[in-house]
């Protein structure tokens, strides 16, 4: 079903859209959706499309001095 919200110059969730954004938790519309928004970020769903780099390697290239700890 659409939402119309944005017609009525209502902001509605980031998150689910279905609801009208609560000012505590902006832009959400409560703190799950905040916290399933924050979840999916976590667990890598969210991602920013980009072409593989070739010969990157896991570190950057820098080795640790003798006096340095390692990262």
């Amino acid at each position: 079903m659409p939402q119309f919200g944005y017609l009525c110059g209502v902001s509605l969730c980031a998150f689910c859209g279905r609801h009208p954004v609560e000012a505590r938790w902006r832009p959400f519309c409560s703190e799950r959706c905040k916290l399933q928004d924050l979840a999916r970020w976590a667990d890598g769903s969210y991602r920013i499309p980009a072409e593989a780099v070739a010969g990157e390697d896991e570190h950057d290239g820098h080795e640790p001095q003798k006096d340095e700890p390692p990262e």
